[in-house]
């Protein structure tokens, strides 16, 4: 028996590797954030993640009437949504209490926010595995 690439690459697997990604970049951010102190990095890593990171959500819901989805996959770009749309006004309220900076040079991304996204971004890892095995795996499709 042999097995071709149209068999398993397909649309939602690609997005769904790459949204596995978006998850270690997620990660990745925040641990260079917590070496900051919050202060933004001035990398150019920082900088192309973070660009990344918020393009993903536009791209997660373009992939919701793209391509064709099964049940469990809808979940990842609905969850990213979901993230970065809660994501928004959680920071926007975190950064109120402390005063909205005059410049982004004076931008501190609250602890909180970091241990959210870094929370996010193993849940996502694991729900974008759940969905890569979900072929392998006992589930109803």
């Amino acid at each position: 028996m042999q097995i071709s690439y149209s068999d398993w690459l397909t649309p939602q697997f690609v997005y769904v590797i790459f949204s596995a990604v978006v998850a270690v970049l997620i990660w990745i951010e925040g641990e260079m954030l917590k070496q900051t102190d919050g202060k933004l990095p001035q990398s150019k890593f920082f900088k192309f993640s973070s660009l990344l990171d918020t393009m993903w959500f536009f791209i997660s819901v373009l992939m919701l009437y793209v391509i064709e989805l099964t049940p469990l996959a809808i979940t990842i770009p609905a969850a990213y949504g979901l993230y970065t749309t809660f994501g928004w006004i959680y920071g926007t309220k975190l950064l109120k209490r402390k005063g909205i900076p005059d410049s982004p040079k004076d931008l501190v991304i609250p602890a909180k926010y970091i241990a959210y996204s870094q929370s996010f971004s193993l849940v996502f890892f694991a729900l974008c595995l759940l969905v890569l095995s979900s072929a392998w795996l006992p589930v109803a499709q």
